[in-house]
């Protein structure tokens, strides 16, 4: 777990160059904020040594100055959209950014539901938010959007759109996940302010992909990888190699909005201060790498991950296999497969050599360790054990749970509680750890070594139950799964 990116360069330097944009305009300034303000893990899997919370760190030095506007996509509530790093749905998620911005002192405004074309989930989901007290606004799906300037930047496209009354003079517009509709959010507002007689700026802070890395660069196809499901495609940027001469990258839709943003800009100074989509943004990202080779072995990680959980949505019937083929694209490009996860191969042969369920582990320090399932555990409780056991010195064959506790466990699971799999899952595992832990020294040197495990990696040869991915994820493990289901 080698270190690739100065976090504390990118503090600095971040900050600093965001100050400047803000002093470009005056009284007011939309900043969309791309990706995740804190909780970006994806920046921190590829990017190893960026903080998930760095964004945040920064932001908390203008506090009194901002004020936040979530936004969320009318479809993505209808569709129930999850995000997948912390299995929750998107409209669970508003509440829970609105929560965590708030504990940490910061003004959150407003929801802004986008893409409304008269949903009813659309519709409760407003009524639960009135009924907690939060403003919220409709913004409606514009036809011809993007393309359609004259249409969109008229009253009968942003000019039908609810303004949203804010007070600060620096609103950060994000969101739980990407293709909520922020841009089009800022835009709007752009739109509204002018008719108000007020002259606002746009600013663009979003991670990936890097403009001032390749376009094949394994940091930016992990972000195409990331977006498979709304077919974001890198590019070269058109405008910002026509206006410099210079190579820089972006991503389809921010070139597609540009014809967009350049028509509003000059309808508002009379000309657009910004002569490419790359030029709106403020990402200093890509001068803060300090191990290039470090980045792009984990970016080409990271899309092995991506399309595990791809081939495990397919599996569940939650996606088409388009998503995968995307990523199968990716691959050829960088000349990478699965065999190139360690721990999958780990797996896999632990699985040929025994004939059962397996699964394995990547320890800091490079350790694979294997387990494999049998009449009393499951794989993952197993490789929990025997990863506990390795990390605390502990002797392979000395068993923490004695079989007399296990079978009284499984006996309430099948007898009473109606259960099919006597197995004991990682949760069953870790309490059974815990009762034990005051009298049985190894169970708690056990315990604490948990910690150690945040980080590692983890592949397993099913598809695992809801409460084990849960189990790993609390933990920090970076799990993928062959897409098999897991017979009862």
């Amino acid at each position: 777990m080698r270190i690739g990116f100065d976090n504390d360069k990118y503090v600095r330097i971040q900050s600093e160059h965001i100050r400047e944009r803000i002093s470009q305009f005056d009284g007011k300034l939309y900043m969309e904020l791309g990706g995740k303000l804190f909780d970006d893990h994806h920046a921190s899997r590829v990017l190893p040594g960026f903080k998930p919370d760095s964004k945040l760190s920064m932001l908390q030095k203008l506090c009194d100055s901002i004020e936040i506007v979530i936004v969320i996509s009318a479809e993505d509530i209808e569709k129930n959209k999850m995000r997948a790093d912390l299995g929750i749905t998107y409209d669970e998620d508003v509440l829970r950014l609105r929560t965590e911005f708030q504990k940490r002192g910061f003004m959150v405004g407003s929801v802004v539901i986008t893409h409304y074309t008269g949903q009813q989930a659309a519709d409760l989901y407003r009524q639960r938010l009135q009924r907690m007290g939060i403003k919220t606004y409709i913004h409606y799906l514009i036809e011809g959007y993007p393309h359609n300037v004259a249409l969109i930047a008229s009253d009968n496209g942003f000019g039908k759109n609810e303004f949203v009354e804010t007070e600060r003079p620096l609103v950060v517009v994000t969101a739980p996940g990407p293709g909520s509709g922020k841009m089009a959010v800022c835009l709007s507002q752009l739109y509204g302010e002018n008719k108000r007689g007020v002259h606002a700026g746009y600013a663009k802070f979003e991670t990936f992909p890097v403009w001032s890395l390749p376009l094949k660069h394994p940091v930016n196809v992990a972000y195409e990888a990331a977006t498979a499901d709304l077919n974001d495609v890198n590019m070269i940027d058109p405008f910002h190699l026509d206006a410099y001469g210079k190579v820089a990258i972006n991503y389809n839709r921010d070139i597609e909005i540009y014809p967009v943003l350049n028509a509003l800009f000059e309808g508002i100074y009379g000309e657009n201060p910004y002569k490419s989509p790359t030029d709106m943004g403020v990402n200093m990202v890509g001068f803060c790498i300090c191990d290039d080779e470090v980045c792009c072995k984990a970016s080409k990680d990271e899309i092995i991950r991506r399309y595990y959980a791809a081939t495990n949505k397919l599996a569940d019937g939650a996606c088409n296999d388009s998503e995968v083929h995307k990523i199968q694209m990716l691959f050829n490009q960088l000349k990478i497969s699965t065999t190139d996860r360690r721990t999958t191969v780990a797996a896999l042969e632990r699985k040929e050599t025994s004939g059962h369920t397996s699964a394995a582990i990547e320890l800091e320090d490079g350790t694979i360790i294997t387990s494999q399932s049998s009449p009393l555990l499951g794989c993952c409780a197993a490789l929990l054990l025997n990863a506990t056991k390795h990390l605390a010195g502990i002797d392979h064959e000395v068993k923490l749970i004695p079989q007399s506790m296990i079978e009284p466990i499984q006996k309430t699971k099948i007898e009473y509680l109606g259960g099919r799999n006597p197995r004991l899952h990682t949760d069953e595992v870790l309490v059974a750890l815990s009762v034990l832990s005051p009298h049985d020294d190894n169970c708690r040197r056990a315990l604490e070594s948990l910690p150690l495990l945040r980080g590692c990696q983890i592949h397993c040869t099913v598809m695992l139950s809801e409460i084990d991915r849960k189990i790993l994820k609390k933990l920090g493990c970076d799990l993928t799964c062959e897409p098999i289901r897991k017979r009862p």
